[in-house]
């Protein structure tokens, strides 16, 4: 472990970022160049005092986890992250594994949807990514722990949220998520992410279990999905789901057409943003340990789901 040379390295990427990158607030006053440590630290689920420890080349041995966790805050790209890994010690992520670095070129065409939320996910259904909008739609993603940052934990074992269905509705989207893991298990069979999540969702959920036995697969395109706004009230959106074959993630994307009510209510979405919900500044997650790469454990399951 090089700590000097991971510590700059650090600091440099993180000074090459600007908040909106990170889905965030630019807010006022900056007096440095690119993002602040709290801000890294918030987006990569790690204290503040752990990052500044790592920047000044004095912290402890990094998990392969935490530097996980800082890749994907950081944007890097495939080699960047193995050359982080490498500064600090451990082994990168061996071919065949679900890719948990968002696309850098995905990055961008987020950041040219700036009037819609946009969510990407990896083939585990983490959520890796997210912009203004996603966070001002589906609530303050920044606030959940990154372990419990997946579609697929959250409908089954997590706490409930914005997104809306009845009985039938809520099967038909469960399914639907069963049979993308299904999938994404038949591509990554060695994938110890993916086993261990399928491995929680079976032990913790019933309804989970007995969907992964019928081994149903489809393929998902796009939905209507209802949100439960605490401003805007109920609004009805498209949500299509655009795939990148070459690192296996997709960008879920919320629109509404032209003329319409749904499109009315997104024009306002852009102007209210996350303040409205009182989540300014990304509300950030406050817990001073790292994260590990294991689940949390299951909670009582909701009938609604964020992010699904």
């Amino acid at each position: 472990m090089d700590r000097t040379e991971l510590g700059r390295t650090l600091r440099t990427w993180r000074e090459r970022l600007r908040p909106a990158d990170l889905g965030l607030p630019t807010g006022t006053r900056r007096r440095t160049p690119g993002l602040r440590r709290e801000e890294v630290a918030q987006v990569a689920g790690i204290s503040v005092d752990y990052l500044t420890r790592l920047e000044q080349g004095r912290g402890p041995h990094p998990s392969d986890a935490v530097l996980g966790a800082l890749g994907r805050a950081l944007r890097l790209s495939t080699d960047e992250r193995d050359h982080l890994f490498a500064l600090g010690g451990v082994r990168a992520p061996a071919p065949g594994t679900i890719p948990v670095e968002p696309r850098p070129s995905l990055l961008r065409l987020m950041d040219r949807l700036t009037d819609l939320p946009v969510l990407l996910l990896n083939a585990r259904m983490d959520v890796l990514a997210w912009n203004a909008m996603a966070a001002a739609l589906l609530g303050d993603l920044s606030a959940v722990p990154p372990a419990e940052r997946n579609t697929a934990w959250r409908a089954f074992l997590g706490p409930g949220n914005r997104v809306v269905a009845d009985d039938a509705e809520r099967d038909r989207l469960d399914r639907a998520l069963v049979s993308d893991l299904r999938g994404a298990s038949a591509r990554y069979p060695d994938d110890p992410g993916l086993r261990r999540l399928v491995a929680t969702l079976e032990k913790g959920s019933e309804r989970f279990a007995q969907m992964w036995a019928e081994r149903t697969v489809r393929v998902r395109h796009g939905d209507r999905k209802k949100i439960r706004h605490p401003q805007l009230g109920d609004v009805t959106l498209d949500c299509d789901t655009l795939r990148d074959a070459f690192d296996d993630q997709m960008l879920l994307v919320y629109s509404a057409a032209p003329g319409t009510p749904e499109a009315e209510a997104l024009a306002l979405l852009r102007v209210i943003g996350i303040e409205a919900d009182g989540t300014a500044n990304g509300g950030a997650d406050r817990r001073p340990e790292p994260i590990s790469d294991g689940r949390a454990a299951p909670t009582d399951r909701l009938t609604n789901h964020p992010f699904q």
